[in-house]
């Protein structure tokens, strides 16, 4: 799979006071990422452990980026970043992931974010580049990359271990793989919007997406 195309001379972009806002529940993470940051000239508006506590506080300090954890505690910030591209559309947002790029591509193109940030050992260049991109307005996916996905989805889709997935669900899968946010879907789907909220977080689940300290018992691909 092909991953985003990320500009190789960002690193040494300047950058205005970009207003950062990050979710991880590990607080060590989280202020490694902030001093990182602060350090390149970013702004860290806020940040939190907590994908509810999240989403209000986003929607009060309206930060220009959010970096959010695939995984939490109480949800998945995919879910949040689904929530902020219909009611707050002018926050970039990047999934943030230490699992392996499939699943970060993955991630991202199910959430509608900008992209994506590999939390590896050593590598804060990416991390830098990433933000500045994003921030830019530069397109982090390469033509045809969600495309890709949408249909390898929908190939897990119809994986035995997935048959507990609906009739309701798979169509709701494909239409987050699309880009389409929960309002949308429900629009399309003549279903009220927290029905599909819900049935986004069923899907995801089932998609290997789950939250933190739940078991994984089958793998991603």
């Amino acid at each position: 799979m092909e991953t985003p195309a990320t500009p190789q001379d960002a690193v040494g972009a300047p950058n205005e006071a970009v207003r950062v806002f990050i979710l991880n529940d590990h607080a060590l993470l989280r202020q490694g990422l902030k001093d990182l940051l602060e350090h390149h000239g970013f702004e860290i508006v806020g940040e939190s452990a907590s994908a509810a506590e999240a989403t209000r506080l986003i929607h009060v300090l309206e930060p220009d980026l959010a970096l959010l954890d695939d995984r939490l505690g109480d949800g998945t910030g995919i879910e949040v970043c689904r929530g902020l591209r219909a009611t707050a559309p002018h926050v970039k947002c990047l999934i943030l992931t230490s699992r392996d790029e499939h699943h970060a591509v993955r991630a991202a193109v199910l959430a509608d974010a900008a992209g994506y940030v590999l939390m590896q050992v050593g590598d804060k260049d990416g991390i830098i580049n990433s933000l500045r991109s994003a921030i830019a307005g530069t397109q982090l996916f390469k033509p045809g990359v969600r495309e890709r996905v949408a249909d390898s989805l929908y190939a897990t889709a119809s994986a035995a271990w997935l048959e507990t997935m609906t009739v309701t669900e798979r169509s709701i899968l494909a239409f987050m793989a699309r880009g389409l946010t929960n309002k949308q879907i429900g629009q399309e789907m003549t279903l009220p919007e927290e029905s599909v909220t819900a049935s986004v977080s069923s899907v995801l689940q089932k998609l290997g997406f789950r939250r933190r300290g739940q078991v994984l018992p089958v793998p991603l691909s």
